[in-house]
Order: structure tokens, then C-alpha cells, then sequence
């Protein structure tokens, strides 16, 4: 595959904690800016996960989610591998942006999330708590993805309701509403519910004992994770919206 520097940026590797996000980000980017052109193919999956510092499970994960959304096409057999679609669907969907009332949305999630968590480690009590836990496993064994949203919508609430405090009870369940119309814009892989649903099991660990930092970085990286998914499959994201952590 022909190089050039921008190109060379995209296989630059990849930094945790939020390598499978980051690497969705990465190539859904590359691919809707036309740095990843249609029909090409990708460097082998050795090679890709070597260049950009990840497991080959967590490509694998990555490559799977950007099959699931159009972006890539995956072919085997000897001449097989990994290529980038002949028709990406941003291609067909740029009258439809994400623009900026939609990362606006994401923003109000971060205050509202960050600040649930905030209070809920200092106020939640155990009823409240145990029935996260039982949220929790219902997402471990929901049979569709459907089922997993709600009792992922009825979890986000619930750290709210941890929180006491109504008006981020109803602040919670505007966001969720809001963020229901962007996750049904993106693919939902088995293995990235699984580890977002790894991590709301951690969250309910930290809010029982108390600890206030490590829930509100738990729950950012949470959410970020979303934010690096919708940034590289759907355009419109303003530039001076961008946090400064990315733009440094």
C-alpha cells in the first residue's frame, strides 16, 4: 500500500486505555477522509496490530466492528483479506452529519454522567447498589442487543438514582434518550458489549467503596469510548468542539 505522511499517521500506534476505540476511530477516519481508499486492501492482521501496538484480539474486534458498519469487507481465501469497501456508506451519507447538535449531546453526557458517578460514590447505599448489580448481569445475559440497551439505559439511570438527586434523574434519562438516536448510527460487536459491561461491573465496585476518582475516570473512559467510535464512522464533529486532550 502506497504511503504518504498523513497515511503514515493512521498506523502510528495506538495509545491505551482505549485501543479498540481508538483504533475504530483511527481507520474509520482514514477511510472517510479518503487517506484509506475504496478497494484497498489492508496490511495483513500481523502486521496491522504490530504497527499499530495492539493485541491481534483487539484488531480483531476493531476490523469486525468497521465489517459490521460497511466501512471494511472482509474476503477470504488466498487472494483474501481485509479491504476497504468499494462504497464506504459515508460516501451516501454526508447530507446526514452528525453536525453538531449531536456532540453536543455527548458533551451534556459527560457532565451528567461524570457528575452522577461523582455523587453516587458518596451517596449510594446498598439497595440502590445491588440493583446496578442486577442490571448488570441482565446485560451479561441479554439475547439481543435490544435487551442490552435497556437494561443499560435502566443502569445509567440507576447511578442517577444513586446520586439522590431528581433533577439528574431526569437529566439522565434526557441524555440516554438522546444518546439512543446516535448508538443506533454504529455496530454493536459482541466483544465491545461485553467489555462495556465489564466495565459498568467495575463502576458498581468503586461506587460501593467510596471511590470518587477512580468512578468518574471509569466512567469517562466509558463514555469515551462511544465518543472515539461515532468520531470515526460519522463525520461533523467541529473542530473547536474537539476536547483539548485531542487537539494537543
Amino acid at each position: 500500500m502506497e504511503r504518504d505522511a498523513a497515511l503514515e499517521a493512521v498506523f502510528q500506534p495506538v495509545r491505551p486505555p482505549t485501543t479498540f476505540e481508538e483504533t475504530v476511530e483511527r481507520l474509520g477516519t482514514a477511510i472517510r477522509l479518503g487517506l484509506l481508499v475504496p478497494s484497498s486492501r489492508l496490511p495483513s492482521e500481523r502486521e496491522l496490530a504490530e504497527q499499530l501496538g495492539i493485541s491481534r484480539s483487539t484488531l480483531r474486534q476493531a476490523l469486525r466492528t468497521l465489517v459490521q458498519s460497511g466501512h471494511l469487507v472482509s474476503l477470504r481465501g488466498r487472494s483474501g483479506g481485509t479491504f476497504v469497501a468499494e462504497e464506504p456508506p459515508l460516501a451516501e451519507r454526508e447530507e446526514e452529519p452528525l453536525g453538531e447538535a449531536g456532540w453536543a449531546v455527548l458533551d451534556y453526557r459527560v457532565a451528567i454522567e461524570t457528575g452522577a458517578t461523582f455523587l453516587a460514590a458518596e451517596r449510594g447505599g446498598a439497595a440502590e447498589l445491588d440493583r446496578l448489580d442486577e442490571l448488570v448481569e441482565k446485560m451479561a445475559g441479554a439475547e439481543d442487543f435490544e435487551d442490552y440497551r435497556r437494561a443499560d439505559i435502566r443502569f445509567h439511570i440507576g447511578v442517577a438514582e444513586a446520586a439522590r438527586s431528581s433533577r439528574l434523574v431526569s437529566a439522565m434519562t434526557e441524555v440516554q434518550g438522546q444518546m439512543s438516536d446516535l448508538i443506533a448510527r454504529i455496530a454493536h460487536p459482541e466483544e465491545v458489549l461485553t467489555r462495556s459491561n465489564d466495565q459498568h461491573r467495575r463502576l458498581v465496585g468503586l461506587l460501593r467503596r467510596g471511590d470518587t476518582t477512580r468512578a468518574v475516570k471509569l466512567i469517562r473512559r466509558h463514555i469515551e469510548g462511544t465518543e472515539h467510535i461515532l468520531a470515526g464512522l460519522l463525520p461533523g464533529r467541529p473542530e473547536s468542539a474537539e476536547p483539548a486532550a485531542r487537539r494537543s
